[in-house]
């Protein structure tokens, strides 16, 4: 099986180089396929099915679907903040100004549309509990990139080459899962 990381170690010279190289490869390949793809139906469903819990602003949606995707999908502004002024303009939410901002709440023709998107929680799909593991194990990997990173920015010269060790046998037991039948 052919892989682009290295197969021993973290290269030739300074382990600590090495560690940046691969973290880079780590990033861009999780980049290429953790990002979960949400249409704009799912978008408004979201958005719908969290104002059914309570009035909220748009920041206040956005974190909220960030986490109960658990951290799998974290819709930009520029998706919630259109779909918030379409729902207005189709009258099933209204803003009320408080504070300099636009907390939105679902109008009475609203509720029976936002019942329907609720009972379908659209991060569920996307969740780490799903079982898949297609979203678990890129989020893993980018966390396990952060701490190396922080060890090749603070460690000394020992506790790199113990972080090189420990990284090594990580890779080592993670193609030891694909071997096995």
């Amino acid at each position: 099986m052919s892989s682009s990381f290295p197969t021993s170690g973290f290269g030739i010279g300074n382990p600590a180089d090495g560690v940046w190289q691969v973290m880079d490869q780590l990033r861009s390949s999780f980049e290429k396929r953790s990002g979960t793809r949400v249409g704009r139906g799912d978008v408004r469903a979201a958005v719908l099915a969290l104002l059914t819990e309570q009035p909220m602003h748009g920041y206040q949606i956005i974190r909220e679907i960030e986490q109960r995707s658990g951290g799998s999908w974290k819709p930009s502004a520029g998706s919630v903040y259109p779909t918030l002024q379409l729902l207005a303009e189709e009258g099933l939410i209204s803003a009320e100004e408080s504070n300099g901002r636009k907390t939105y709440v679902l109008t009475d023709a609203g509720q029976e549309e936002a019942a329907e998107a609720a009972a379908q929680a659209p991060w569920g799909a996307t969740a780490n509990s799903t079982g898949s593991g297609h979203t678990a194990l890129p989020k893993s990997g980018m966390e396990l990139a952060q701490a190396a990173a922080q060890v090749n920015r603070t460690g000394t010269p020992e506790q790199i080459q113990q972080a090189v060790t420990v990284l090594d046998e990580a890779r080592r037991r993670l193609y030891s899962i694909l071997a096995q039948d």
